[in-house]
C-alpha cells in the first residue's frame, strides 16, 4: 500500500534534523489515510515527494510477471518556464535508508544528499553524479541495492525509470527538485507478481476466500438440520438460517471485490463494487444485533412471541442499518483532514444506536436468566448462562486485543514502525474482528441448532420441588401417547403435590398424581399453550408393560433437545432403576382387593 512520506532532505542537513524525519515519516504513515492503489501520485510538494510500499517477491508470494517499480515524471500543464529541470530520484528498501546520504566528517554529523553545485565545490561529488542522491559507502550487503539517477525534464516529455524487486520488502521513491521552484509531476506503480492489488493486502484474498469456505461449512450443517427437524423449527431458528445464509454470501462478495481489484485494478465498477460492499456490511451488523438481541429476549425459547417489542427491535435495526449506510458512504467522500464537525451529524446517529443495542442486548439477557432462574428453570438458564459467558469472554477478547495492540502502537514513532508491520497491518484493523464474529456465530449457531423435539421441549416447563431435591418436567409426552393408544390421565394440580412425589412409602394415587399434565410455561403470561399432557396409565401388567415404555420414549426424546445439560442433570431428571421400576408398578398395576373387603 503506498503512502506519502516527508520531504527529502537539502545538502548540508544535520542528522538530528534526519532522524526528526524519519520520525515525522512514521507517524504519518500512522496517522493519515493510505493510498489504497498500485499507483500513486509523486510532485514536487511536501506530502508527495516521497511514496512507501511494501512489495512482495515472486518467490515469496507468486504471480505471472516479476514485480517491478515503476516512475513517470514529467513537468506539470501549468509549468511556464520552457528551460530544463532536473530532478533526482532515488529508489530503496527501507532497510538501506541508512545509506542515503554523505557523512561530512564534521564535528556536528551533518549529511550531504543531494550532488548539487555547492557538493561539488566542496569535493563531496563530481560533475558526473550532479543531480544524484549520494551514498554512504556500498550497498552490496544490504537487502536491496538503492538505484539513484537524475532526471532531466523538457517540455512535455516524461521520463520514466523501472526498477526490478528481487527481495520482498518496504521500498520507497523519494523525489527532489534541484531549483526548489521548479515542479514536476507523476505517478508510482508498484506492480507486484499477483496482480494489483497492494501488497498489504493481499493476504485478505485468500483470508475472506476461507471465511468464505467457513460460513459455507456452518451454513451446509446448518440446513442439513434444519431440512432433518424442520417440523419442529423454532422462529428464531429461521432467523439464524437466514443470518448463516446472508454470511456466507457477502463473504464471497467482499472476496470477489479484492479479487476485481487484482485483476482489474481500481476502476469505476470496483469503486461502485466497494460502496455495495460497505452497504451489506452494515445490514450485516444490524441484522446480527437484531438477532442477538432477540435471541436475549428468549424468542422462540422462553417466548413465543414478542408483540409489539418486535417491532420496536425492527425500528431499531433499521435505524442502525440507515446510519450504517450513511457513515459508509460519508467515509468515502470525505478525507479525515478534511472532516469538520459536521462529521458529528454521520457519526453521533450510528454511535446512539449502537449504544441503544448494547444496552438492550444486556438487560435483556440478565432479565431472562434472572426469570428463567426464579422459575428454576435449570436447564433453560444455563443455556443463557452459556450465552452470556460467550458475550463476556468477546468483550474480554476485544479489549485484551486492543490493550495489546496499544503495547505496539506504543513504538509507532519509530522510523522502522511501519517497515516492519505493513504486512500484518491488515489483521489487526480488520481481520482479528472477523474472526471473533465468526467464533460467536459459530457458538451461538451450536446452541440453538435444530435438533428432534426441540419445539416440543422450548415449550415446556420444569416443575421445581418444594425441598428442591429435583424437578419434574412438563414434557408433551402427549402425542407420544397418543401414538401408543393410551388412555387420558386425571391432572394434577401443582399447589397441592406432595413434597416427595417419588417417595416409595406414597401409594399408587398418590404417585400418579404427582405425574401431571400442567400448563405451558405462558399461562403465567395468561397465555393458552398448545402443549399436551402427560397420560397416566392404569392398565394391566407391571412395570415392565407399555406405560414404561412411554415414560423411557419421553425420557430420551427430551435427552435429545437442544438443551443438551450436563450428565448430572440428567441425574435429576431419572432416579435409578429400582426406583424407576417401584415407580412404573405402582403407577400401572391396578391395585389388588384385599380379601374380606367389599370394593
Amino acid at each position: 500500500m503506498a503512502s506519502s512520506t516527508h520531504q527529502f532532505m537539502r545538502p548540508g542537513i544535520q542528522h538530528a534534523a534526519l532522524l526528526q524525519l524519519r520520525t515525522l515519516f512514521a507517524f504519518l504513515l500512522i496517522s493519515s489515510a493510505l493510498v489504497a492503489a498500485n499507483e500513486a501520485k509523486i510532485a514536487n510538494e511536501a506530502d508527495s515527494r516521497q511514496q512507501c510500499s511494501g512489495m512482495y517477491s515472486r518467490r515469496d508470494w507468486g504471480g505471472s510477471i516479476d514485480p517491478y517499480i515503476k516512475v513517470d515524471l514529467s513537468k506539470p500543464s501549468t509549468a511556464t518556464s520552457t528551460e530544463s529541470s532536473v530532478v533526482s530520484l532515488v529508489i530503496f528498501e527501507w532497510t538501506d535508508v541508512d545509506y542515503i546520504g554523505l557523512n561530512t566528517g564534521q564535528a556536528d554529523g551533518g549529511k550531504v544528499y543531494v550532488c548539487d553545485k555547492a557538493a561539488i565545490d566542496s569535493k563531496y561529488c563530481s560533475e558526473d553524479n550532479y543531480g544524484q542522491f549520494l551514498l554512504q559507502g556500498s550497498t552490496n550487503g544490504s537487502i536491496a541495492s538503492v538505484f539513484t539517477k537524475a532526471l532531466t525534464l523538457n517540455g512535455d516529455e516524461s521520463q520514466s525509470v523501472t526498477y526490478d524487486v528481487r527481495r520482498t520488502g518496504f521500498y520507497c521513491v523519494g523525489s527532489y527538485a534541484l531549483a526548489a521552484d521548479e515542479g514536476y509531476a507523476g505517478t508510482v506503480n508498484f506492480q507486484n507478481a499477483f496482480g494489483k492489488l497492494p501488497a498489504s493486502q493481499i493476504a485478505k484474498l485468500p483470508f475472506y476466500g476461507g471465511l468464505a469456505i467457513a460460513y459455507a461449512v456452518v451454513l451446509a450443517f446448518w440446513m442439513f438440520l434444519y431440512v432433518q427437524y424442520r417440523s419442529d423449527i423454532l422462529a428464531v431458528q429461521n432467523y439464524i438460517t437466514a443470518c448463516a445464509a446472508f454470511l456466507a454470501i457477502e463473504m464471497v462478495i467482499v472476496w470477489g471485490y479484492y479479487d476485481v481489484v487484482n485483476t482489474k485494478g481500481h476502476t469505476v465498477f470496483s469503486r461502485f463494487y466497494m460502496v455495495f460492499v460497505a452497504i451489506l456490511n452494515a445490514f450485516r451488523n444490524a441484522f446480527t444485533f437484531f438477532l442477538l438481541l432477540i435471541v436475549c429476549m428468549g424468542y422462540g425459547v422462553v417466548k413465543p412471541s414478542l408483540g409489539s417489542t418486535m417491532t420496536k427491535c425492527r425500528i431499531l435495526a433499521g435505524l442502525h442499518f440507515v446510519f450504517g449506510v450513511v457513515y459508509a458512504i460519508a467515509s468515502f467522500l470525505v478525507t479525515p483532514d478534511s472532516a469538520g464537525p459536521l462529521i458529528l451529524l454521520v457519526i453521533l446517529p450510528l454511535a446512539a444506536t449502537m449504544t441503544a443495542f448494547y444496552l438492550w442486548i444486556l438487560s435483556s439477557l440478565t432479565s431472562t436468566i434472572r426469570d428463567l432462574t426464579e422459575r428454576k428453570q435449570n436447564v433453560k438458564a444455563l443455556m443463557y448462562r452459556r450465552l452470556w459467558r460467550l458475550l463476556f469472554a468477546s468483550i474480554l477478547i476485544i479489549f485484551g486485543f486492543f490493550f495489546v495492540n496499544s503495547l505496539i502502537f506504543a513504538d509507532r514513532n519509530s522510523p522502522d514502525f511501519i517497515p516492519s508491520h505493513w504486512r500484518s497491518r491488515w489483521f489487526v484493523l480488520d481481520g482479528w474482528l472477523n474472526v471473533v464474529y465468526f467464533f460467536d456465530f459459530l457458538v451461538i449457531a451450536f446452541l440453538w441448532r435444530p435438533t428432534r423435539d426441540n419445539r416440543r421441549f422450548a415449550m415446556s416447563d420444569e416443575l421445581a420441588q418444594d425441598d428442591g431435591d429435583g424437578f419434574e418436567i412438563a414434557s408433551l409426552a402427549g402425542s407420544l401417547d397418543e401414538e401408543e393408544g393410551i388412555g387420558a390421565g386425571r391432572q394434577y394440580d401443582p399447589v397441592s403435590r406432595r413434597a416427595n412425589p417419588y417417595d416409595a412409602q406414597g401409594d399408587a394415587d398418590s404417585l400418579a398424581g404427582s405425574l401431571h399434565a400442567g400448563p405451558t410455561p405462558y399461562a403465567e403470561d395468561g397465555r393458552e399453550g398448545s402443549a399436551g399432557q402427560v397420560e397416566i396409565v392404569e392398565g394391566k401388567g407391571t412395570g415392565n408393560g407399555k406405560g414404561k415404555e412411554v415414560q423411557k420414549e419421553s425420557e430420551e426424546a427430551e435427552r435429545e433437545t437442544m438443551f443438551e445439560a450436563p450428565d448430572d442433570q440428567y441425574d435429576r431428571w431419572s432416579e435409578d432403576d429400582d426406583l424407576d421400576e417401584d415407580i412404573g408398578e405402582a403407577t400401572l398395576a391396578p391395585k389388588k382387593k384385599e380379601p374380606g373387603k367389599d370394593d
